[in-house]
């Protein structure tokens, strides 16, 4: 089903992509930043940029919904909803990028990598979804991915934690590791919330 063209409102689908890309945007440069770590420390700051465009886009779309000149192409609450959660997982994504220096971390674990990797999997299929959005293309697949991808994470969450306190580690290390397992894991979640918004905005409109 097009949304777009049956409710003529092309602006709305448009920072709705634009924010997908943004997701997608900062999960490549997390993982950029994990997998090279710290030489690749200032990638947070292109991540803290990510973090304040998500910021406008959403004003953006939240604006537009008020503002209703044309007939949304979902209520104001789902697209409310929706451009929340695509912008919290740009906030929990930076947040662990700021933390690893704030922290004065000086490798990344390996869960943490894997974690980014997961991170960027998902913005991908959330770009992907949002594009079917607009031009009426199946998004299933892409919402059954993000739910596996979910998963995924919950395991490298738990993995995480646990190779945390099975070496030995400094108890200050083990405090700051959680803290960060925690952000990420609040990015991938919030990844499986668009997908339930998505799914219900297919629902309303079938």
């Amino acid at each position: 089903m097009n949304f777009s063209r049956r409710n003529g409102d092309a602006t709305l689908m448009g920072l709705i992509e634009e924010a997908g890309r943004n997701v997608q945007r900062c999960g490549l440069l997390l993982r950029d930043l994990l997998d090279e770590y710290p030489e690749h420390a200032t990638v947070a700051n292109d991540m803290k940029v990510c973090e304040q465009e998500g910021d406008r886009i959403t004003h953006d779309i939240i604006h537009h919904l008020a503002a209703g000149r044309r007939r949304a192409p979902f209520t104001a609450g789902d697209g409310h909803a929706l451009a929340t959660a695509l912008d919290d997982i740009v906030d929990h994504s930076e947040h662990a990028a700021a933390q690893l220096g704030l922290y004065s971390v000086e490798a990344p674990m390996e869960q943490a990598v894997e974690f980014a990797d997961v991170l960027v999997g998902a913005g991908e299929q959330i770009a992907q979804a949002l594009r079917c959005l607009r031009t009426g293309s199946e998004l299933g697949p892409h919402l059954v991915e993000i739910h596996r991808l979910e998963n995924e994470g919950d395991r490298l969450q738990r993995d995480g934690v646990a190779s945390l306190f099975a070496g030995g580690i400094d108890p200050m290390v083990v405090i700051r590791w959680k803290d960060i397992y925690e952000r990420l894991e609040n990015a991938i979640d919030a990844t499986e919330h668009v997908a339930n918004i998505l799914e219900g905005i297919v629902i309303k409109n079938s």
